[in-house]
């Protein structure tokens, strides 16, 4: 849970690096959030009030770890623009959001990995 509340707590912040722990463990707590919230708001009969609320709430959240993960690998935050091709764009940010980051530091700065040790 730390993770998801680290994320919100930096909630338009484009600096820096994040790990790869840190985007994924976001991800992971953010899907069942997103399901819970669709279930219920079927079952209020709200839908898709409740997930749309949610869902704009944590955009730049969002898309601010995703940028920070993108600097994690030595790429711009421009390249999360090749998540808007259709299919291929999807499939890549995958792979790039899976790649290890830079050891040591990059133009985006220190690695968080020996921030954090």
């Amino acid at each position: 849970m730390n993770y998801y509340l680290d994320v919100i707590k930096r909630y338009a912040d484009f600096q820096g690096r994040a790990r790869r722990q840190e985007y994924w463990m976001f991800l992971l707590w953010n899907i069942p959030i997103v399901i819970v919230l669709t279930i219920l708001d079927y079952a209020l009969g709200s839908y898709p009030v409740l997930t749309w609320i949610y869902t704009l709430a944590v955009f730049l959240p969002s898309l601010g770890v995703s940028i920070r993960r993108l600097h994690d690998t030595g790429k711009s935050g421009w390249w999360y623009l090749v998540s808007l091709i259709p299919f291929i764009g999807f499939i890549w940010m995958i792979i790039l959001m899976a790649t290890e980051g830079d050891a040591g530091p990059n133009a985006y700065g220190p690695s968080p990995k020996q921030i954090a040790a």
